[in-house]
């Protein structure tokens, strides 16, 4: 593999800053909610920016946005190459849109460069890929695999009884410039680049995380019933305390399931008690389980595991446990050429690499079930992401953009080849 074109690095930090404008907040952040004025603000900008290189605009139904450059053979399925733009409510300015701007600025250095791919190479822009507003998240990624809208999906309504169907139709209607096209299709390879979100490749001097794949993520909610009860008249012997069976199932599995296996993430976030009295002994709790690991028959291993946990100690406390699963997402492998593609492009320009899974969901990983895809992914201040004070380096944003250009100019010649 030979190096390629250099890409504009100030453009693409101008870029960065100029979209980091739209939905500002005061401490330095984003809050750019999904379908929402400052999400189609957003849209407008990249749209304006790819119209006035002479690329097309198209959106699907989803409001998946894409910015296409032609190539010598316009039959063949595209290369895509993005990310997403929408963000938390406090969130920062770089994750999702470091890959979109950067896709934008992989087509603008192949225009500038007068560069002729053998096949089209398209930015995409996902819809809500942070679910924050509206469920589920990698909304628009999902449709795009499933090739509709799954049942139920377009009833989703905001926390301010906004309607998805009513924003989405609102979104389309504010690009009337974008041609509509259908979901799905063929294409050639997808290649996302995104901020780690964690703290390895900064703590190992690593520029370039070279993505493997995507963990497996199962959430389930436990419930124990027990028994209320007052609480300064009920001796210990007869209590059915809900609440410490629940706390004795969350520290034993503290305890046990990460500390034996550096792969896997365990996350007790939500916990609700009934009847949430100070001066009464709970008679019901439920709390999440967020589990994860890069190995499909890890995770059922470790679902039975928390499951006969679970049973025994309610069991040995007087209580009734169940655990139900409300999500359960595969892992998703990469494609091992497209690995290989990026990790190559990254030693060529001597950028340092480690690979890595991803622990975080991402389009890739729906996009993934399709056809050839990976990640490149850089480093993030002390791991921090879904922040304000998110921030990655301009050498660091320079150079994943540069090893998606590279790996892009290579997989639209490699993997169409195959």
């Amino acid at each position: 593999m030979t190096r390629g074109p250099v890409i504009d690095g100030r453009r693409l930090l101008a870029h960065l800053d100029a979209f980091a404008a739209i939905g500002a907040t005061p401490a330095g952040g984003v809050n750019r909610p999904a379908l929402g004025p400052h999400d189609r603000a957003a849209r407008a900008l990249l749209a304006e920016l790819g119209a006035a290189r002479g690329f097309s605009v198209f959106q699907d139904a989803a409001a998946n946005l894409f910015l296409r450059r032609a190539g010598a053979d316009n039959d063949r399925p595209p290369m895509l190459i993005g990310s997403h733009l929408d963000s938390q409510p406090t969130g920062g300015r770089f994750d999702g849109a470091l890959g979109t701007l950067a896709a934008l600025e992989v087509l603008e250095t192949l225009e500038d460069q007068k560069i002729v791919t053998a096949g089209p190479v398209e930015l995409v822009a996902w819809t809500n890929e942070e679910g924050s507003r509206f469920s589920p998240g990698a909304f628009g990624s999902q449709v795009y695999a499933h090739g509709a809208f799954p049942a139920g999906w377009q009833d989703a309504v905001d926390s301010n009884g906004a309607r998805l169907t009513d924003e989405l139709a609102a979104t389309l209607t504010a690009l009337p410039a974008a041609a509509e096209r259908p979901f799905g299709g063929r294409f050639t390879g997808y290649l996302e680049l995104h901020i780690e979100q964690g703290p390895l490749l900064e703590r190992d001097g690593a520029l370039i995380g070279v993505v493997e794949g995507i963990q497996g993520t199962r959430w389930l909610e436990v419930s124990i019933e027990g028994q209320v009860a007052h609480a300064g008249t009920t001796p210990l012997a007869d209590r059915h305390d809900a609440m410490a069976v629940a706390a004795t199932i969350i520290a034993r599995l503290q305890e046990t399931v990460m500390p034996a296996d550096a792969d896997a993430r365990l996350t007790v976030g939500r916990l609700s008690l009934t009847p949430g009295a100070v001066n009464v002994i709970p008679g019901e709790v439920t709390f999440s389980i967020d589990l994860r690991h890069p190995n499909g028959p890890e995770i059922e291993r470790l679902e039975a595991e928390i499951i006969g946990l679970t049973a025994e100690t309610a069991a040995s406390g007087g209580c009734h446990a169940s655990v139900r699963t409300s999500m359960d997402v595969a892992p998703a492998r990469f494609d091992r050429r497209l690995i290989g593609i990026v990790e190559d492009s990254a030693k060529q320009r001597a950028f340092p690499c480690r690979r890595m899974f991803s622990g975080a969901f991402h389009d890739a990983l729906f996009m993934a079930r399709l056809g050839p895809a990976a990640m490149i992914f850089v480093p993030c201040r002390g791991g921090l992401s879904h922040n304000e004070a998110e921030y990655v380096e301009p050498h660091q944003v320079i150079a994943g953009a540069q090893v998606l250009c590279d790996a892009t100019l290579e997989a639209v010649a490699a993997l169409a080849t195959a």
